[in-house]
């Protein structure tokens, strides 16, 4: 079985769902896109890296999926949601899969 890095799935979770919703105009589908990513993500993260750092994992993402919002006032949408979206799949390279790598 082929293993996708987490890195990519939050990026495909957060810049996948804001697309979704935005070109369906249904905000509860993107919504779905960003849970299902955010399910393999953390299947991922405690393979890789336990449960501990799975569980603080999921909090950066679903903190950066609220954090894109306010930000997306002072810089624009798509801007916040490449923002946050760097940054999660920094701190989820950073943690789990680099670890992946070694193993």
């Amino acid at each position: 079985m082929v293993s996708v890095p987490s890195s990519l799935l939050t990026t495909a979770g957060l810049i996948g769902g804001y697309s979704v919703a935005r070109a369906t105009g249904n905000r509860q589908l993107g919504g779905a896109v960003l849970a299902v990513c955010g399910a393999g993500a953390f299947a991922s993260w405690r393979r890789s890296a336990g449960l501990p750092a799975a569980t603080a994992l999921s909090a950066v993402y679903t903190g950066a999926f609220g954090l894109s919002h306010p930000l997306a006032k002072k810089l624009g949408a798509w801007p916040s949601v490449l923002a946050v979206t760097a940054a999660t799949g920094a701190a989820a390279h950073v943690v789990a899969d680099r670890r992946r790598r070694r193993s």
